[in-house]
């Protein structure tokens, strides 16, 4: 393969991919909840969430491609497994299927949990120089944060 010389010295190319792994991993783990809660939500709400997780994971598929792709031109190889991204999540998985709050509650702690995850990814671009990791983490950021945000609101009393 040729060398890759897009300013980002090496090491600091390695790193940065290493960090946007453990985000692929909790970005996908957290579409995999999504898309498992979209089917198998009940209740008085079925379908505002049902509609509401779609809209969700379907970002999510957009993302961990975006995400795969950076870590690829940053010339580093994407995890794709399951096992893989059982071991590089910071997002447990959840093996019942729980009640509509608790999918929300649920939810909100993954989305919050991919913010910190970004938080920590940014600080390794930004340190590398990085701008355009930099900017798709910045932009999935204010995209998680503005859905947890969305999710509490939910489960607050009229």
């Amino acid at each position: 393969m040729q060398a890759i010389n897009i300013g980002i010295e090496p090491e600091q190319r390695i790193e940065i991919a290493e960090g946007l792994k453990h985000l692929l991993a909790d970005s996908y783990t957290l579409y995999l909840q999504t898309h498992n809660f979209h089917w198998n939500v009940t209740g008085p709400q079925f379908r505002e969430l049902h509609l509401l997780f779609e809209e969700h994971y379907t970002e999510l598929a957009v993302a961990v491609d975006d995400i795969a792709e950076r870590i690829r031109t940053l010339g580093v190889v994407a995890p794709g497994t399951y096992k893989q991204f059982a071991q590089l999540s910071s997002i447990a998985e959840v093996e019942t299927v729980p009640s509509a709050q608790e999918m929300i509650e649920i939810l909100t702690a993954g989305h919050e949990q991919v913010v910190r995850t970004c938080r920590s990814v940014l600080q390794q671009a930004q340190a590398g120089d990085d701008e355009s990791s930099a900017a798709l983490i910045s932009d999935r950021m204010r995209i998680h944060e503005k859905t947890a945000w969305m999710l509490r609101s939910l489960l607050q009393a009229a």
